[in-house]
């Protein structure tokens, strides 16, 4: 008759004390050397080509020349692997590629680590990370030999985020600050014109159209639709995600189309004839700016159709 027990569990470790020692040979052991002293070389087979990282044999088992050859250090990237969760054992503590690199001048490439830069665990693969990027290693500064010399590669410089900033005073006139008077008040102001009748908002003080002064004002109110728009992929602090969409707006009651932010639904389903109302930020934020408007979202009502928008694309 069996009898229950706990399974038994043991901790064990594989050891050499003091470290494996091996001889790398000629070949191997020039390669490691000139990594020690910051420098990548391959070898050149008999059929001409040049292995890199060296081996003393070509893959038809033919010994390579021992013509050695320096090798990069631009390199260029083949296939990869993105890693957007390191273990405890990777080289990197945050998102890396594993890729197969080619320095120029070789024929093979060697894997190695790719560093893109710092991004937050699980993230997804940047849009640089491409077969053909052009990278170089990125050295230690301590060195002993070893393929570990080289800490990881990184991309060619190509894009630099330079501070640009231009200083100026903005006149707004009095159809303008007229306008932003009511904005920090919550209301949406405009001008008509005598002449034809339409409606102008932001008030701009004179008929674009028939050249005349205006000065009845309107009050419109909030709500609009989206006439053209367009989706932006480049951060903007103003807007609240990316994708976002910015667009032209023609607010109820006006007769010309107004740039807003769109927001509150995913940017793929912004669509032309789509029903907006402005989302105000709380009132003790609001001030004489435009910004008192976060952006335009979904009202839920049914679309405008085209033929009702065409003349004010």
């Amino acid at each position: 008759m069996n009898t229950p027990f706990d399974s038994l569990t043991a901790d064990h470790s594989l050891e050499f004390p003091g470290g494996y020692t091996r001889s790398v040979g000629p070949v191997i052991g020039r390669f490691l050397t000139e990594l020690r002293d910051g420098r990548l070389v391959g070898v050149r087979t008999a059929g001409g080509r040049v292995l890199f990282p060296p081996v003393e044999y070509d893959t038809d088992g033919t010994p390579v020349t021992g013509e050695f050859v320096e090798v990069g250090p631009e390199c260029v990237v083949g296939a990869y692997a993105w890693v957007p969760r390191p273990r405890p054992g990777h080289p990197l503590d945050r998102p890396f590629a594993w890729a197969l690199i080619t320095p120029d001048g070789a024929d093979t490439a060697m894997l190695h680590v790719l560093d893109l830069g710092v991004f937050e665990p699980g993230a997804k693969p940047p849009k640089t990370l491409r077969a053909g990027l052009r990278v170089r290693p990125k050295w230690r500064a301590e060195r002993t030999g070893a393929v570990g010399d080289i800490e990881s590669f990184r991309p060619d410089v190509t894009v630099i985020n330079a501070p640009v900033r231009a200083d100026y005073r903005l006149s707004a006139g009095r159809a303008l600050s007229r306008f932003l008077g009511g904005v920090a008040e919550g209301r949406l102001l405009g001008h008509r014109c005598g002449v034809c009748g339409k409606v102008y908002v932001p008030m701009k003080g004179m008929c674009p159209v028939d050249g005349v002064p205006t000065t009845e004002e309107v009050e419109v109110p909030d709500t609009g639709t989206v006439t053209t728009f367009a989706v932006n992929n480049i951060p903007d602090p103003r807007a609240p995600d990316v994708p976002f969409v910015s667009a032209y707006v023609l607010l109820d009651g006006s007769d010309i189309a107004m740039v807003a932010l769109v927001a509150g639904l995913p940017a793929d389903e912004v669509r032309m004839g789509m029903r907006v109302r402005a989302a105000w930020r709380p009132r003790e934020e609001w001030g004489q700016t435009m910004a008192n408007i976060k952006w335009f979202e979904p009202t839920g009502e049914p679309d405008v159709p085209f033929d009702d928008i065409k003349d004010y694309l």
